[in-house]
């Protein structure tokens, strides 16, 4: 104790330039000093232009609107509006990408968003799983079952082929008689429990024979050929699929599962633990043309900037140069979906004094991000704004019961719904102002 005591009176330690964390007993005895806004720090960051008025008029004060940005070629909000608009005389599927890091990871934020979407405009289906991930084992949406798979991914620590990925950054491999199964699930989340649509994902090169078993009963087995990407679909009612490859080439690739419904929302969670969306540029060329020609989307939402944010930083101009490829390549290769940033959230740390504050880097990273928008003609929905701003995951975290993780980094199931509900009204809000700004143009 007496040692612990000694060491909360050394100066600050350093180690190869890293500052070492305080030990201080008695932080909470300590008068605490005050900090002061860290966004000064970020004075030569200019504030992105206002928003084009295209549907949002007027933000009422309890809300955090989404700000579109979309110039000439609309590639902010317009799309997405236009495909739910269409879904009052027409049965079609609404598709929304949902790109994040591990702050969405398991489904977790985008499972209570696509129910809440599904609610309102019809659909039914947990939308596109890889094969097995990380977060496969956790993942509350649907229970899956993958065996004899070889699986890689972006962010494995050895060699990893880029130019054999499909859109969520993994690629896998067959062994003799390999499977994969997916049943829906009714206990936490309604319209998953059952679907109408089933779509696995491969490129046979020579040839590969894929059979298909619904809810238990097998329902086809056909061969595929050809080194494009392809799908072996089922269409009807289901609870569980299953694909097996009863024979395949060894240079043969596989991808994921889609499940849907009939019509309305489709919501494809694509998040990559520790990845910053660069990853998404990464993508061939052929691959997302491809993937958009069998799944087109109408949204695709980027959430990232956990795995870019510092405690001390203040440029992000590299990240950013970075990100204006992610989006462009998206541009380019996704050529009828909508473009929405959803900014970083807040992510708090200790100081020495043992005060929980948020991280300074964040603020100055959530600027960016807006700009980034701006420039790019997209659109942007500020989540830190939305959480409460400096010190709201800390106020996550001490709820009752608690929405976020003691590494005040994470949200929990509660913290995802709580979030989940802030975009959903943001979304509503966005849509009830384009159908006001349509009936103005349209009124004689």
């Amino acid at each position: 104790m007496g040692s612990l005591l000694l060491l909360g009176s050394l100066p600050q330690l350093y180690v190869f330039g890293h500052p070492l964390r305080s030990v201080n007993l008695l932080s909470d005895l300590n008068p605490k000093e005050v900090v002061l806004d860290t966004m000064q720090t970020a004075e030569d960051i200019s504030f992105p232009p206002p928003p084009k008025p295209a549907f949002v008029e007027t933000c009422p004060t309890d809300k955090i609107c989404i700000e579109d940005y979309s110039d000439a070629s609309q590639r902010g909000m317009m799309p997405f509006y236009q495909a739910l608009e269409e879904l009052n005389y027409q049965q079609r599927l609404v598709r929304i990408a949902y790109y994040g890091d591990s702050f969405v990871e398991g489904d977790i934020l985008t499972a209570d968003l696509r129910e809440m979407l599904q609610d309102k405009y019809g659909g039914c289906g947990v939308g596109y799983s890889p094969i097995t991930s990380i977060s496969s084992g956790f993942r509350m949406t649907t229970r899956q079952i993958a065996e004899g798979w070889t699986r890689h991914s972006i962010m494995d620590s050895v060699y990893f082929d880029r130019s054999l990925q499909d859109i969520s950054n993994h690629y896998f491999k067959a062994d003799a008689k390999a499977s994969i199964r997916f049943r829906g699930q009714k206990r936490n989340y309604a319209h998953i429990d059952t679907f109408y649509h089933a779509s696995f994902f491969f490129t046979p090169y020579d040839e590969a024979t894929i059979s298909a078993t619904v809810n238990d009963k097998e329902v086809f087995s056909k061969i595929f050929k050809g080194n494009e990407l392809q799908v072996a679909k089922v269409d009807e009612k289901m609870g569980s699929v299953a694909f097996t490859v009863q024979e395949a080439d060894s240079s043969a690739l596989f991808y994921g599962v889609a499940m849907d419904g009939d019509s309305g929302i489709a919501l494809d969670n694509f998040s990559m633990r520790g990845a910053s969306g660069l990853n998404v540029r990464s993508v061939p060329a052929k691959m997302m043309r491809r993937f958009y020609e069998l799944r087109p989307y109408d949204l695709v939402i980027l959430q990232y900037g956990l795995n870019v944010a510092t405690k001390l930083g203040s440029n992000y101009d590299n990240y950013i140069n970075g990100m204006k490829t992610t989006i462009e390549h998206i541009k380019e290769y996704f050529p009828g979906a909508g473009i929405l940033i959803v900014s970083v959230a807040d992510r708090d740390y200790k100081t020495p004094e043992g005060e929980v504050r948020t991280m300074p880097g964040i603020r100055n990273l959530v600027r960016y991000q807006q700009n980034l928008a701006a420039e790019q003609g997209v659109a942007f929905w500020n989540m830190f704004e939305a959480m409460g701003g400096n010190e709201s995951m800390k106020t996550l975290v001490d709820a009752k019961p608690s929405m976020a993780n003691y590494d005040y980094t994470h949200i929990n199931v509660r913290g995802g719904k709580h979030l989940a509900g802030m975009l959903f009204e943001a979304l509503v809000y966005g849509k009830e102002q384009y159908d006001r700004r349509r009936a103005y143009e349209t009124s004689p």
